[in-house]
């Protein structure tokens, strides 16, 4: 099973006991049509500092960084839409719902990381979202594209955090410099996994955690 399956699945069977099912078929839609990218880069990340993981113990945690980021994504997309504003009672209806379902998305996300090491880096995930929107509606439009943008270098941090410490292990700051850079040409939302995540990416992280131990070795 490639990476992007991994994680969708993953994320899927979190989701697969909500209720009622015309919500549980709406949160599967989303994620069916999703960009796994954050998701992935956990998967990536814990591989490429242990080669012999199973990716299995480690899906849950793929799967609650990429939960989250839907669920924050879907939010600024409503918040930023309002379309109760002007909508049709229809219309309106289907807004109540996608508001419903980031929130489902959003906390399903924090129960897979709960008891991980990723939890608190998750809360502050939220967090600054929170206070980026906040500016982002004092600010206007000329600081709209960055701080929207910030959502997209937060979730690609917290997949290094999450699989880093499936592995036992805490990202050194040049890990987390290296995630700030994939997400840098991300406007709005990721392409594709394969897009988004250069074929060198295992490398990558695998060198600069041996830079990062070598360096503490000294």
């Amino acid at each position: 099973m490639d990476d992007a399956a991994r994680a969708r699945d993953a994320a899927r069977e979190a989701l697969a006991d909500v209720e009622p099912e015309q919500l549980r078929e709406a949160l599967d839609a989303r994620l069916g049509d999703a960009a796994v990218t954050p998701g992935v880069l956990a998967l990536v990340t814990a591989r490429a500092l242990e080669p012999a993981v199973d990716l299995d113990d480690v899906a849950d945690r793929a799967a609650g960084v990429q939960l989250i980021y839907e669920g924050l994504r879907l939010t600024r997309t409503v918040a930023h839409e309002e379309p109760w504003v002007t909508a049709p009672t229809a219309a309106d209806i289907d807004a109540d719902m996608e508001i419903l379902a980031a929130d489902v998305l959003v906390s399903r996300g924090f129960s897979l990381l709960a008891r991980t090491d990723a939890a608190r880096p998750a809360v502050d995930v939220v967090r600054a979202f929170g206070r980026d929107q906040t500016l982002r509606d004092r600010e206007g439009t000329d600081a709209a594209a960055a701080l929207d943008r910030n959502l997209e270098v937060d979730a690609l941090e917290l997949a290094v955090v999450a699989g880093t410490t499936a592995v036992g292990g805490d990202p050194p700051e040049e890990l987390l410099a290296y995630a700030r850079d994939l997400a840098a040409d991300c406007d709005g939302e990721f392409p594709p996994a394969g897009s988004a995540l250069p074929e060198a990416t295992a490398d990558r992280i695998a060198d600069i955690s041996d830079h990062a131990v070598s360096a503490t070795d000294r």
